[in-house]
């Protein structure tokens, strides 16, 4: 099997520039930054899910999940935007076509949103809605053009069931200007994604603000949009967390070789130390090539009419195996890595505590 390549061919030398150059400045702030965002519009990354009606770029799978591993080696924050506002793009495969059309033709569209079912909608006698409720984590909400949020569907005060006997749970694409924000993101990592919350009051919206993600639902018929939701968010977020990954790895190099230079290390010290290097360098492209090899086929047999449920495990299997690899990749050289590593200062440190941030996503937590 030829090894899956480093995501640094797919990026230009001066993009990974203008996205680590301000890097810091978009952790300090809470948001990305302006140029990275003015880098992130002129590619279209934002629209890289959006179907080609809309103008979106509709990538295959697999070409989107190399490009968002590529971008999170760049840098995790902005990766991670790019994945999550890119992933609710996806939704445009089932958005009302009107509404769509008007939603992404705005050349700065950024859908963020939440999949936790924290909020209401209420029908009205006339047809529509009125939302209620409040959504965290929601990545790149400042720059954020729509929202999406997931509602428990009411009628007066009844829930609506479905024939299982469940709620009616239903997404909702809202402009940006008709909710609130709250800030709340207050974790060690990932500070420059802006993943605050946002409330939305008593907002009377139209029944095509309205979408299911369902195959039988879809607006847009194409692969893309038949592809099952699971399989698409457990490969881009174990993508980012390879992409991380990556990065920490890759700035361990040079770290490394000055470490082996001190005059206090014994010759097996030496050897510890760029073994494990290695070592980690290993495990992490085997699981890479698992990764992709599993996506690919998956992908191109889905593509061409065949769904298997065995390759589609494959992809949740191989989609936890390298998030987890990710994580112990990072754990297993970080104390070789000296007291720079723990310095809130450095380029490592950020990776690291993004990483370890973004790792503790619900959908990847376990190995099954």
């Amino acid at each position: 099997m030829t090894d899956i390549a480093h995501p640094a061919v797919l990026l230009k030398a001066e993009w990974v520039d203008v996205i680590r150059k301000e890097a810091m400045a978009a952790e300090q702030e809470g948001m990305l930054q302006a140029g990275q965002l003015e880098l992130i519009y002129q590619q279209q990354w934002f629209k890289l899910l959006v179907p080609k009606v809309y103008g979106g770029l509709e990538l295959d799978l697999p070409d989107l999940i190399r490009m968002e591993e590529a971008l999170s080696w760049a840098d995790g924050s902005l990766g991670w935007v790019v994945t999550l506002c890119a992933g609710a793009g996806w939704f445009g495969g089932f958005i009302n076509p009107e509404i769509a059309e008007s939603i992404f033709a705005d050349p700065k569209v950024c859908l963020a949103g939440s999949g936790a079912a924290t909020g209401t909608a209420t029908k009205t006698s006339t047809g529509s809605y009125m939302l209620n409720g409040s959504w965290k984590y929601a990545s790149g909400v400042k720059h954020a053009t729509q929202f999406t949020a997931n509602c428990v569907i009411k009628e007066g005060e009844e829930t609506v069931l479905n024939e299982d006997g469940t709620p009616l749970i239903l997404p909702f694409v809202i402009d940006s200007h008709h909710a609130t924000l709250i800030p709340a993101w207050k974790y060690v990592g990932m500070m420059g994604t802006g993943s605050h919350a946002f409330e939305i009051n008593n907002l009377e919206v139209a029944a095509n603000r309205c979408f299911k993600i369902d195959a039988d639902a879809k607006a847009i018929d194409s692969p893309l949009y038949n592809y099952p939701f699971r399989q698409l968010a457990e490969g881009t977020l174990a993508a980012n967390l390879s992409g991380m990954a990556l990065h920490f790895v890759d700035l361990c190099g040079p770290i490394f070789e000055e470490r082996a230079k001190l005059a206090k290390l014994t010759t097996a010290n030496r050897v510890t130390l760029m073994y494990a290097l290695e070592e980690v360098k290993t495990n992490l492209q085997n699981i890479r090539n698992d990764f992709y090899a599993a996506l690919d086929t998956s992908w191109r047999n889905f593509a061409s009419g065949f769904e298997s449920p065995e390759e589609l495990q494959a992809v949740s299997h191989t989609s936890r195996q390298l998030a987890i690899a990710a994580r112990e990749s990072v754990d297993k050289i970080f104390p070789y890595c000296g007291l720079m590593a723990a310095s809130p200062d450095t380029e490592i440190n950020q990776v690291w505590r993004d990483l370890h941030t973004a790792s503790q996503h619900s959908l990847l937590t376990f190995p099954e």
